[in-house]
């Protein structure tokens, strides 16, 4: 029992430190928002005492900031290199995942740092001698010099499988995708805004990729919102918008929870990663889950008039645990049994919408 309420305290201090980022002062966020005032509220977040760091310096500089974000999980002696992947055979470093850390230049074999938003996509060009829109953390990644290279200023276009050109364009592979796509939704709103000045207007969701525009917004197009969508956010994203949070001062809000682009945009429904905003009030209020805690591995779903059409169990890592689609019924109520002992998200699809319930078993 102990330990699961300090799993509990962890997962719920986890949650409240990214959502405190939003919801502090000064320009807290309003998470009732939708479309394009939601992403108003977003950019104005972010763009909310931030700093620039240099992008080459002898002071802390944006290869020093690289090394901290994009490490390794698995070995830190290595950096991730985005476009990468592992083909079993060392023939064709291009396309290397990894790395070593140190092994940083403009040389063949090393890796640079790529800007995912294209420097002369951007209107005006994204520059690096001073400090700005240029070298800004969350547009940059570790990736192979030759492979950064045949990547160039081509826009990212649909695709499948590992990365590479598609037509005169570019698909940056099936681990990549979701990656780009929330870092060009969020230089979309750090550098885009009501337009008052240029630099306001220059990373244009619909100048960096190709793809339909949506119907709330013109700057921004299907692609990203796809991408958004079937790749959920990885490891090395969440490991980098805290080391981006305190060298930088701001977050991607996407990264966090990439249910907030199909708030702003609409599209393909992404994971929301709080369990909150995708919540429909009404749906929430139409079930009891109880005993939570559990002590007899065993949950009652209380129905209140409304059909189940299926029940999701998460894992706090986001692996499914159970997906049912019969249950045991007496009265309206629905009996989940032979629960393993963790802390978990269930989920419960109805013909009123989905409710998310938090869920202890002891």
């Amino acid at each position: 029992m102990k330990k699961i309420l300090l799993l509990f305290l962890l997962i719920t201090s986890l949650s409240f430190s990214q959502e405190a980022y939003y919801l502090n002062a000064p320009n807290a966020v309003d998470f009732t928002l939708n479309g394009i005032a939601l992403k108003n509220a977003l950019a104005t977040k972010i763009s909310n005492n931030t700093t620039s760091l240099p992008y080459s310096s002898s002071s802390f500089d944006t290869w020093d900031a690289l090394k901290l974000s994009d490490v390794n999980p698995q070995n830190a002696t290595e950096v991730l290199l985005i476009y990468g992947w592992e083909d079993g055979s060392d023939n064709n470093v291009q396309n290397d995942r990894e790395r070593g850390i140190n092994d940083n230049s403009g040389d063949v074999g090393d890796w640079n740092r790529e800007h995912v938003f294209s420097k002369s996509l951007a209107s005006p060009s994204l520059t690096t001698s001073n400090p700005g829109p240029g070298t800004d953390m969350h547009n940059l990644r570790p990736s192979d010099v030759q492979w950064n290279g045949t990547r160039g200023s081509r826009k990212f276009a649909a695709g499948s499988g590992n990365s590479g050109t598609t037509g005169s364009n570019w698909y940056p592979g099936d681990e990549w995708k979701g990656d780009v796509a929330r870092m060009m939704m969020y230089m979309y709103l750090r550098y885009d805004g009501d337009g008052s000045s240029v630099a306001e207007t220059q990373c244009l969701a619909s100048n960096v990729g190709v793809g339909n525009t949506v119907s709330n917004d013109v700057n921004m197009i299907d692609l990203f919102l796809i991408w958004n969508a079937e790749d959920p956010v990885s490891d090395i994203e969440k490991q980098r918008n805290p080391v981006s949070e305190d060298k930088q001062g701001n977050r991607n809000p996407f990264i966090d929870n990439p249910y907030l682009a199909t708030k702003i945009w609409g599209g393909p429904a992404a994971e929301d990663l709080w369990g909150t905003l995708g919540v429909d009030e009404i749906a929430q209020r139409a079930f009891t889950v109880y005993p939570n805690p559990s002590n007899n591995n065993k949950v009652i779903i209380q129905s209140n008039g409304v059909s189940i059409e299926n029940i999701e169990l998460y894992s706090i890592t986001g692996q499914q645990i159970l997906a049912l689609k019969s249950f045991q019924r007496n009265n309206n109520q629905f009996v989940i049994d032979n629960l393993p002992s963790g802390f978990y998200v269930l989920k419960i699809n109805s013909e009123k919408g989905t409710a998310s319930k938090k869920l202890i078993i002891n």
